[in-house]
């Protein structure tokens, strides 16, 4: 039998399940199709400090990401808004 291979997202999201709802590993691992052997692992690889940190990190970034792409749209929505009046004020002067 081949060894599947999951992603790390799935990996985290399976860990969130016992770490943060609760669940105990043994359910969380039958519900999900995984080893329960597996999902401990996870745990303690991705609970341990440097895991957590990096994952903090990841959620500060993906916030500062969505933060600065909607400032991008805001200003550029306002240039595009300039720009027109720039055209418009030019055409009229004369």
């Amino acid at each position: 039998m081949a060894r599947k291979i999951y992603s790390e997202e799935f990996r985290i999201e399976a860990v969130k399940q016992v770490t943060k709802n609760g669940y105990s590993v043994t359910d969380t691992a039958e519900r999900l199709g995984i080893h329960p052997t597996s999902l401990s692992g996870w745990i303690k690889r991705l609970e341990s400090p440097e895991a957590i940190t990096k994952h903090q990190m990841q959620d500060s970034s993906n916030a500062e990401i969505k933060k600065l792409q909607k400032e991008l749209k805001r200003v550029t929505e306002e240039r595009d808004i300039l720009k027109k009046a720039a055209v418009y004020f030019a055409s009229h002067t004369n």
